[in-house]
C-alpha cells in the first residue's frame, strides 16, 4: 500500500508539473513597450469537429513521415485577418461555432539579457496557444488580454505560433447559451511579441487619492527587482517628481501632494507621467480626475454631473464585425459626440483598448462591464473564480484611464441565493482591486404595479450606482400616463436609467402610436415618452438609452423587420440617424 501510495503521488506531481500554464498576469500599457505586432495575415484551418488537438495540429507537421501521412495543411488553408473574427471574414463562417486553428511564422533573436513574452490583445472564447509545438497555456474570456512568458522557449530564427480558438457557447461559459449579440470567433484584438529587459516596470497604477483630490497615489511594481531599488516617478508638464523603494517583492507605493489641471469631459486634459528603473523606463499619457458619490448625486472632481449617456457594442454595423482598431473607435465615438452626449456604457463586455482609450482623449466618461448578461449559471462553483478573473483583467487593462469612471459586474441577472452571492463577492473583490471607482450593475427585476416600480433588488444595496433596464411601451405597455407613471427606489443612491427604447426599421414611417409598425415615429414618440417619465425617478444622475447603432444578433428573428439584426438603434446599419435620434440629441442639448 505504501508502495502504491508513493506511485500514485509521484503520479499525480508529474501530472502538474506537465499541465500547460495558465496566462500570467499581463504587463500594463503594452503601447510604452518594445511591442513588436504580429497582426497581419495568419493561416488557418477550420476545425468543426474539434479534433485539431487530437490529430497534433499543433505540431505544424508539413513532411510526410515513413509510414504515416498528416491530415492537415496550413499552407493550403484559408488566410484570416489577425485582429479580426472569423464570421465577417469569409460568407461560409458566418455563423460558425467551433474551433479555428491559426498559425503564424515570425524570426526571433533571443538575448540573454532579454525577456520575450507574447501577448493577446482578446480571442473569442477558449484560446489555445502553441509555440515551436510546445503547449505555453490556456485562456477563457473573450474580451480581455492575456500573455506568456517565452524567454526559454523561442530559438533563434523562425520560429511558429499554432493557436487553438474556440467559440461554442455554453451553460456553464461567460456569458452563456444565450445573449443579444454576435457570437464573433477569432484573434479579435492585436497581437504583440514584446521584449522587456530581465528587469522590468511590470505594472502600475497613478491616480489621484479618491478622497484628497490634491495628493497622488502611485503604486508601481518592477518584475524581478530586489528590495530597496530606486524608481522615479515625474510628471514634467506639472514639475512633479519622486523616488519610490521597492519592497521585497518588487512593490513600491507613493502618497504625495501634487498640483494638476484636472480631466473632465469639457477639458479631457492628459498629462505624460514617467516611470524610470535603473534597467526599464515607461511613458503613458494619464489624466486625472476624481469621481465619487453624494446624496444620491455622482460628483466629478467634487462637482455634481449629469451623465448624458448611450449604450453601444464593440461593432461596426457597416461591416458587420467586431472592433478593434483606431478607426474603428473614432467612428463609433465620433457618432457619441454627435449625439451630445458626455458619457458611453461599454455593452456589455470589455471593449478595445482603443476604444477605451480614444474616449479619454475625446472626454467621454466610460462605464465598463464583464459579461454576465441573464442566465449565467450561478450554482456552479466554477462561475465565481471566473468572473472574478474577468474583472481582475478588466481592471488590470484600464486601470489607470480616468475615462472609466464605473465598473460594472452584471447585466439584468435574477435575483437569487446563488446569484446574490456572486455578485457580493465579485463587488468586493472589484472594491480590493480598485476603490477609486464607482460599482454598478444593471438591474432589470423590479417590483410593479401598473403606476409604478419598486427596485428592491438586494444586490443594489451593495453597489455604488444603481442601473435600471426596462423598456416601456415596447415590451411593458404603457397602464398611465409617462408623466404619472411612480419610480420607488429602496436605497439613497444615485440611478442611471441604462436601458429604454424601440425597435424601428429606418426609413419605414408610420402610425406615431402603433408599435406593431416598426416605424421611425413610433421610437421617435417612445423616447418623448420616456423622457416625460425621467422627472419621476428619485435621484436621477443619467441616462443611457439602448442603443447607438442596430447591431448583429441571432436572438432577433422577425424576418420582416429584423433579419438577425436589434433595430433598436438610433442609428441604422448604414449609418443613417433615425428620427429618436433628434429627439435625444435635443434632450441631452437642454441640459447643461
Amino acid at each position: 500500500m505504501k508502495k502504491t501510495g508513493t506511485a500514485c503521488l509521484v503520479a499525480c506531481l508529474t501530472l502538474i508539473l506537465h499541465l500547460p500554464s495558465l496566462p500570467q498576469p499581463f504587463m500594463t500599457n503594452v503601447e510604452g513597450r518594445n511591442a513588436r505586432p504580429l497582426d497581419g495575415r495568419w493561416e488557418a484551418i477550420v476545425d468543426m469537429f474539434s479534433c485539431g488537438e487530437q490529430m497534433e495540429v499543433y505540431k505544424n507537421q508539413t513532411a510526410e513521415e515513413k509510414g504515416r501521412f498528416v491530415e492537415y495543411c496550413f499552407d493550403a488553408g484559408i488566410r484570416l485577418d489577425v485582429p479580426g473574427d472569423w464570421n465577417s471574414q469569409r460568407p461560409e463562417l458566418k455563423y460558425y461555432e467551433s474551433t479555428v486553428w491559426y498559425k503564424r511564422d515570425f524570426d526571433c533573436t533571443p538575448s540573454p539579457d532579454k525577456r520575450l513574452f507574447l501577448y493577446f490583445g482578446a480571442s473569442n472564447y477558449r484560446t489555445d496557444v502553441y509555440l515551436n509545438g510546445e503547449k505555453l497555456g490556456s485562456h477563457e474570456g473573450g474580451f480581455t488580454p492575456f500573455q506568456f512568458e517565452i524567454s526559454d522557449k523561442v530559438r533563434p530564427g523562425r520560429n511558429f505560433i499554432v493557436v487553438g480558438v474556440d467559440n461554442r457557447r455554453s451553460s456553464l461559459t461567460i456569458p452563456a447559451l444565450k445573449y443579444d449579440w454576435w457570437n464573433y470567433g477569432g484573434i479579435t484584438r492585436s497581437v504583440f511579441l514584446i521584449e522587456t529587459p530581465r528587469k522590468f516596470i511590470e505594472d502600475y497604477t497613478v491616480r489621484l487619492d479618491r478622497n484628497i483630490p490634491d495628493r497622488l497615489y502611485a503604486h508601481v511594481k518592477i518584475q524581478g527587482a530586489a528590495p530597496d531599488e530606486k524608481v522615479n516617478l515625474s510628471i514634467p508638464e506639472a514639475g512633479f517628481s519622486a523616488t519610490l523603494h521597492t519592497g521585497k517583492n518588487g512593490e513600491a507605493e507613493l502618497s504625495a501632494p501634487v498640483r494638476l489641471t484636472l480631466w473632465s469631459p469639457e477639458n479631457p486634459k492628459l498629462y505624460t507621467v514617467e516611470i524610470r528603473s535603473p534597467y526599464d523606463t515607461i511613458r503613458e499619457q494619464i489624466g486625472f480626475r476624481t469621481v465619487t458619490t453624494e446624496d444620491g448625486k455622482i460628483l466629478l472632481n467634487g462637482k455634481q454631473i449629469f451623465l448624458k449617456g448611450i449604450n453601444c457594442h464593440d461593432e461596426i454595423p457597416q461591416r458587420m464585425g467586431r472592433a478593434f482598431s483606431e478607426a474603428d473607435a473614432r467612428m463609433l465615438l465620433g457618432e457619441v459626440k454627435a449625439l451630445g452626449c458626455n458619457f458611453l456604457r461599454l455593452t456589455h463586455y470589455p471593449a478595445s483598448e482603443e476604444m477605451v482609450r480614444m474616449a479619454e482623449r475625446m472626454g467621454i466618461m466610460l462605464w465598463e462591464e464583464v459579461p454576465l448578461w441573464q442566465k449565467i449559471a450561478f450554482s456552479d462553483p466554477g462561475t465565481l473564480p471566473k468572473a472574478n478573473r474577468m474583472v481582475t483583467e478588466m481592471i488590470a487593462r484600464d486601470k489607470n484611464r480616468c475615462a472609466v469612471i464605473m465598473w460594472s459586474v452584471s447585466n439584468e441577472t435574477a435575483p437569487g441565493p446563488d446569484r446574490n452571492r456572486v455578485l457580493e463577492e465579485m463587488i468586493r473583490h472589484c472594491r480590493t482591486l480598485d476603490p477609486s471607482r464607482l460599482i454598478t450593475t444593471a438591474f432589470s427585476h423590479t417590483t410593479d404595479t401598473p403606476t409604478s416600480l419598486t427596485v428592491d433588488d438586494p444586490v443594489a444595496g451593495l453597489v455604488d450606482v444603481i442601473g435600471i433596464n426596462k423598456y416601456y411601451g415596447w415590451y411593458i405597455p404603457w397602464r398611465c400616463e409617462p408623466k404619472d407613471f411612480v419610480w420607488n427606489v429602496r436605497f439613497a443612491k444615485p440611478v442611471i436609467f441604462s436601458e429604454f427604447g424601440s425597435e424601428a426599421l429606418y426609413g419605414k414611417h408610420g402610425d406615431p402610436n402603433d408599435p406593431t409598425q416598426w416605424n421611425e415615429e413610433y421610437q421617435a414618440h417612445n423616447y418623448r415618452d420616456n423622457i416625460a417619465m425621467l422627472p419621476n425617478i428619485p435621484n436621477l444622475a443619467g441616462t443611457t438609452p439602448w442603443v447607438l447603432f442596430d447591431f448583429r444578433s441571432p436572438y432577433r428573428m422577425n424576418g420582416k423587420y429584423q433579419e438577425e439584426w436589434n433595430r433598436k438603434g438610433l442609428i441604422s446599419d448604414k449609418g443613417h440617424r433615425k428620427m429618436a435620434w433628434y429627439v435625444l440629441k435635443a434632450y441631452y442639448d437642454s441640459i447643461p
